[in-house]
């Protein structure tokens, strides 16, 4: 199967690439990315040359995508802009790449004839649970933060493809993503790098807030699976059902790296910060028979690991847009040290 994926160079989309090539040896992948400061090549680095991969640096908004579509049979959509805060600090990039970019990425997928398009959306759209409850795939959405209202747009874009023309999408909503090639501006990758820094680890409000973790791996098994064999114009919900207060991973990293506490720096919280996310993925595991194989206290360590054996990789993170970002954010108080 020949397959379009955006923002293959990111996080999860380059795991994703990697996952593929070895598990799916007959497959060819066109990766299309902006290189934004999340998107790295580093990423990719040893796939580039494979006559299995073709990779296009290029905007999802750039009306010229659909030459790049080409004769790709299915198209997995990872690229969006991706973080909470930078979306409070400005929506208008996630607004025009998570909303404007996912229309043309179908219009383009549409134009081309894709057979089956995966379109890779978040938990943060459902917003915030009670303490026993789950979000299912049928919940309303009810996204806090410009990021996942951007977000729930989206998936509103594809389910009305589907509706509208009969375009052949399915959508996947899952939980807080771990493991390498993360930038360190998302949780477990920011206490790693910040502990293996000695620098304060910032942790929001009371560090109590609850999210549900899935190593990337498993994430992206799940989505191989539902690309080949989901029923389209569904969504599926992806989760490992481990659920940890934010202090307690952080807790967990210094143990890990045997430094001090002393360390966890709680800071003037988030604004709209939503308390808990949990998913029932009861219909990915019944209909399709997925189950997670990373246990997380062993993936935690693995990725802890990952870090510290690429140094190169996290120093070149640590500077550029990060470190503008953590200036800017001390400077004006969002990150301010209690």
């Amino acid at each position: 199967m020949r397959i379009l994926v955006t923002g293959g160079a990111g996080f999860i989309g380059s795991n994703f690439v990697h996952q593929t090539l070895q598990d799916y040896p007959s497959d060819e992948l066109v990766i299309i990315d902006k290189l934004t400061y999340a998107g790295n090549l580093r990423n990719l680095e040893g796939l580039l040359a494979d006559p299995r991969v073709k990779f296009v640096r290029l905007d999802i908004c750039d009306v010229s995508l659909r030459e790049s579509v080409g004769n790709c049979e299915a198209a997995v959509h990872f690229a969006a802009e991706s973080h909470v805060d930078r979306s409070i600090e400005d929506a208008r990039p996630f607004v025009r790449t998570n909303v404007e970019g996912t229309w043309n990425v179908i219009d383009a997928c549409r134009g081309s004839g894709v057979a089956r398009f995966l379109h890779v959306s978040t938990d943060e759209v459902y917003g915030s649970v009670g303490q026993d409850e789950k979000s299912r795939e049928d919940s309303p959405l009810a996204p806090t933060s410009p990021y996942a209202a951007s977000k729930a747009a989206s998936d509103l874009m594809v389910l009305a493809a589907f509706k509208t023309y009969g375009f052949p999408a399915i959508i996947t909503r899952c939980t807080n993503n771990y493991g390498p090639f993360q930038f360190p501006e998302k949780f477990i990758p920011l206490m790693i790098s910040q502990a293996l820094a000695n620098d304060a680890l910032p942790v929001y409000g009371d560090g109590r807030n609850v999210r549900d973790w899935i190593h990337v791996s498993d994430h992206c098994r799940a989505l191989n699976l539902i690309l080949r064999q989901g029923k389209l114009g569904e969504i599926y919900n992806v989760s490992a059902g481990c659920e940890l207060e934010n202090i307690e991973v952080a807790r967990k990293i210094l143990r890990i790296l045997n430094r001090p506490e002393s360390l966890v720096k709680f800071i003037t919280d988030r604004l709209a910060h939503d308390r808990r996310y949990a998913l029932d993925s009861g219909k990915l595991r019944a209909e399709l028979g997925w189950r997670p194989s990373y246990q997380f206290d062993y993936g935690l360590k693995e990725t802890i690991d990952w870090y510290q054996k690429n140094p190169v990789w996290l120093a070149e993170a640590r500077t550029g847009e990060y470190q503008k970002y953590f200036e800017r954010h001390y400077t004006r108080g969002v990150f301010r040290i209690s």
